[in-house]
């Protein structure tokens, strides 16, 4: 016989779909060479199924290892991470079909596509995603299940409807679980390649790498708040400050990665609101001036920006606190101010002399500001997505020549005239606005919304923020980029099917609005349930609780549940009393193992001798415990449990440790 009819036809078929539905979550980070792999393995396997072709020889298993290893180092540059590593799970996962002789290789498999199906959330974590997981899951569970040879294991849909109710029956106890089991901090994690492509604010920025980021309509973050939230023109977003320029770029200086708090006094009432921020792969993190947040790992920098001591590399739910009036840094440090007027030794001669002119003009800094700002509003400048090449003197070329651009030209330029005017200045770089979503009442912040504006210090006020864009394109600022862009038409000109394209439609929007909203939830209370949010329900449930005391609490109660559970589903009251016929039952288990199954209407001799022609090196023990069992059953005999115990452990010493790979036909079960 084949030893490929040791798994069910059923179970092969349930398997190959199960990898199929693994795979597809996982095909936009996955090189193209591994989808042909499927392909080939899962046609070999068919293949060996129907006799048409031999299982691969060691040689041949070994060539294959090798080449998925070599495929992985040069389609993602290294075999240690997260993309190696879940490409490598995957490889293994579908190399496996063809090294699977038995149930228990399939058995291998099918665990092993468990854990690949998780791997799929360290991509996306979207509502989406864990709804198409549980149909791998169940195609996973129907293998396991068209493994047992039954009879309803021979058909596809009694199997696939048998999975379903399993998963529909452990959703109480996943709940359960799910709210009160403890959150624990990972254990382990995969390092995360530095050239990974996140879309999101870098830490360096020329004028048109904004432009190309407004580009996108990726989602950047959502927040909400707990009050009324302010307008839409007040929303900025501060992500990182930058104070160095070369000439072409803005760049952060070195003092800023140092954790120094900064001086500053709170003012007027705080505004209060939660964020949930997607993977930028960047350690900043998003807030309105001037923030604070209780998030563990995360500290106010000295340029007034949050950051975290780790990247953020899968959804983030944090809490903000913010003082839109504060004074920040009223009394400055000189070390401060003179990196905030550092200038190229040399370029952009015109700027350099138009800025002295102005400070002729306007000795006081307050006045300058405004006369700079005026100037933006009154010269015909615009605003573009499509601006002019610059040269080398790219200040000098924008202001007095394209005199186009987009928010960070106008940015870069205004703080390049304050410094040579002798105004301590710098470009801050964040996102502006965002769209509201009456649905759940929050803002959702996409890559579009990316800004930069400036802030300028002056003695006794501290550092004040002003954005020349909106002296430019108000209407940017005020309804967003798709209004400031309705003349030139290149709002996500590149994203022809998106459907912030097409806002205009109604049903559209709400459609689009409502389903925004139903992954917002998600991230929010299912993805965002963590050790605070956890104590924070439970308080609430049951009152004000030490949190040691929960712990035990819950691993005690869980405890109990999982032996109820136990109790329920083994059911030891209902166990055979009757002795002799419990320690046959042993017998039978311990045979069933070396892959010897009782069949139909067998009685003890004749299970016994076949048994024994199977196992022929333990034939003897077997045939003694049999004529034992038989004689104190059937003959009359004194019963003696103690026998039948002795003469058991005597054939489950003679038996080998391992358990049988295969068996002759005549030891098939059949259930």
């Amino acid at each position: 016989m084949s030893r490929a009819a040791a798994i069910p036809r059923i179970s092969l078929t349930w398997l190959l779909v199960a990898q199929a539905l693994v795979i597809i979550p996982h095909l936009a980070h996955l090189p193209l060479w591994v989808i042909g792999l499927w392909l080939g393995c899962a046609t070999w396997r068919i293949q060996i199924y129907r006799m048409r072709a031999n299982y691969p020889p060691g040689w041949a298993k070994a060539g294959l290892m090798l080449g998925a290893g070599l495929g992985v180092f040069f389609s993602r540059g290294s075999l240690v991470g997260l993309d190696a590593g879940v490409v490598l799970l995957i490889a293994a996962f579908i190399l496996k079909l063809l090294e699977m002789h038995t149930r228990r290789d399939a058995l291998v498999l099918i665990f092993l596509g468990f854990f690949a199906v998780v791997t799929a959330y360290l991509f996306n974590d979207s509502f989406l995603v864990a709804l198409f997981s549980l149909l791998p899951v169940t195609a996973l569970l129907a293998a396991l299940i068209g493994l047992q040879q039954s009879e309803i294991a021979t058909r596809p849909w009694p199997t696939a409807r048998l999975a379903g109710g399993l998963l529909v029956q452990a959703v109480p106890l996943m709940l359960l679980l799910f709210i009160f089991f403890p959150r624990l901090a990972p254990l382990w994690s995969l390092p995360v390649p530095n050239d990974r492509g996140v879309t999101g604010l870098s830490d360096s920025m020329a004028p048109a790498d904004i432009a190309e980021l407004s580009r996108s309509g990726a989602l950047a973050f959502r927040a909400s708040f707990d009050g009324e939230m302010p307008p839409r023109s007040e929303l900025y977003w501060r992500a990182l400050t930058l104070e160095r320029f070369d000439g072409r770029r803005w760049s952060q200086s070195s003092f800023a990665q140092l954790p120094v708090a900064p001086a500053w006094e709170k003012r007027g009432e705080p505004l209060r609101y939660s964020i949930v921020m997607q993977p930028s792969a960047k350690p900043w993190l998003f807030g309105l001036d001037v923030a604070q947040t209780p998030l563990e790992q995360t500290q106010q920098m000295s340029d007034f920006r949050l950051q975290r001591r780790q990247p953020v590399e899968r959804s983030l739910l944090y809490q903000v606190t913010s003082w839109p009036d504060a004074v920040r840094e009223p009394v400055a440090n000189q070390a401060g101010l003179r990196r905030a007027l550092q200038l190229p030794a040399q370029g952009d001669p015109r700027s350099r002399a138009w800025a002295a002119e102005l400070k002729r003009q306007y000795p006081q800094d307050e006045a300058l500001v405004q006369a700079l700002l005026s100037h933006f509003n009154r010269e015909p400048f615009g605003y573009t997505l499509r601006p002019p090449r610059l040269g080398l003197n790219s200040i000098d070329d924008f202001l007095f020549e394209t005199r186009n651009g987009f928010c960070a030209h106008y940015a870069g330029a205004m703080t390049f005239v304050l410094r040579a005017a002798g105004i301590p200045a710098r470009v801050v770089a964040g996102y502006q606005g965002g769209e509201f979503n009456p649905a759940g009442n929050y803002v959702q912040v996409r890559q579009f919304d990316a800004h930069a504006w400036v802030e300028y210090w002056q003695a006794g006020r501290g550092w004040v923020s002003v954005d020349p864009t909106f002296q430019v394109a108000p209407e940017r600022i005020e309804l967003g980029l798709e209004e400031a862009l309705a003349d030139e038409q290149s709002f996500l000109e590149d994203s022809p099917f998106s459907p912030l394209r097409y806002r205009q439609f109604a049903w559209l929007n709400q459609l689009r609005m409502s389903w925004d909203n139903l992954n917002y939830g998600w991230q929010r209370w299912v993805l965002g349930y963590q050790g605070a949010q956890q104590l924070e329900l439970l308080q609430r449930w049951f009152g004000r609780i030490d949190a040691r005391l929960l712990g035990i609490s819950l691993v005690g109660g869980g405890a109990l549940l999982l032996g109820m559970l136990a109790l329920w589903l083994f059911k030891p009251w209902q166990r055979e009393r009757d002795v002799q016929q419990r320690l046959f039952r042993r017998f039978e288990q311990l045979l069933a193992r070396h892959a010897v199954f009782p069949q139909p209407g067998e009685g003890p001799r004749a299970y016994a001798e076949r048994a024994a022609q199977a196992l022929p090196e333990q034939a003897l023990a077997i045939r003694t415990f049999a004529a034992a069992f038989e004689a104190q059953r059937y003959a009359g005999a004194a019963a003696s449990p103690a026998v039948l115990r002795q003469h058991l452990l005597a054939l489950r010493r003679a038996l080998p440790w391992r358990f049988t790979r295969a068996a002759p036909e005549s030891a098939r079960r059949y259930d």
